[in-house]
């Protein structure tokens, strides 16, 4: 099961991903880093930002740049079976919000949102719910998960 993320430089989602023990690639940081090319079907793993923009009516876009220009690239795009998407809850509505604006756009299912840096029983919790579910969601199981 691969697992493809943006984590930026605070590594928040870098953190949780390393925790749930499938293979994973980063999204490029930078601009100047070469792009991201996936090989096969993925689960998308996102922060969101901006949060509050519900309130404030600011025009703040909750998905980071870096993970736009991954998805804008079709190829790239076809292969995302879900995503999970990590926020704060202080953001109140906007909490998580990438995960909507993604799984709409993308037409995939929004199967996880977390807080900050996870918890383990988060880590928990997507892990098992993955591997369950990985066959419907198109996702390939790692070799020996029951």
């Amino acid at each position: 099961m691969l697992v493809v993320y943006f984590s930026s430089a605070t590594e928040n989602t870098h953190r949780f991903v390393r925790k749930l023990g499938f293979p994973a690639q980063r999204i490029p940081l930078r601009r100047t880093d070469p792009p991201l090319r996936v090989d096969r079907p993925y689960v998308l793993v996102c922060p969101t930002y901006g949060g509050g923009a519900s309130i404030s009516r600011q025009n703040v876009r909750p998905v980071p740049a870096q993970v736009i220009r991954f998805l804008n690239d079709e190829h790239n795009r076809s292969l995302i079976r879900a995503v999970v998407s990590s926020g704060n809850t202080n953001f109140g509505a906007d909490y998580g919000k990438a995960g909507d604006v993604i799984a709409a756009k993308c037409k995939v299912p929004y199967v996880y949102r977390f807080e900050l840096l996870g918890t383990p029983e988060d880590v928990t919790i997507l892990r098992e719910g993955l591997l369950r579910n990985a066959e419907a969601l198109g996702l390939e199981a790692p070799l020996g998960a029951a």
